[in-house]
């Protein structure tokens, strides 16, 4: 089997002038600081992953999605991500702990 690199989108949330972050657990980057997202299914766009990551992380709505950038990342030990960074603004809704097995507290 061939191995390729996997598709991340991580959300920077703003409101407010502050940035919405978390400490994570698990996988890889166990200990860093990071913003909501995860994996983009097959069929999916950018935004639509956008949406459904942050709502499923941490209960929020968000608007205005807009590109921040693109990295290739293989800093994690036999793990390639193309990851690919936007920012939204906070909608609606209150930080949560929905994923406690891959995050600790937002803030």
């Amino acid at each position: 089997m061939q191995k390729r690199p996997l598709v991340g989108v991580g959300v920077m949330v703003l409101k407010n002038n502050q940035v919405l972050l978390s400490k994570r657990k698990g996988s890889h980057g166990a200990g860093e600081y990071s913003f909501p997202g995860g994996h983009l299914e097959f069929g999916e766009s950018i935004t639509q992953c956008a949406r459904r990551e942050v709502a499923k992380e941490t209960g929020l709505k968000i608007k205005n999605i807009r590109f921040l950038l693109v990295e290739n990342i293989l800093t994690y030990s036999n793990k390639h991500y193309l990851h690919i960074g936007l920012v939204a603004d906070w909608q609606s809704g209150v930080p949560q702990i929905l994923e406690p097995d891959k995050s600790l507290a937002w803030g």
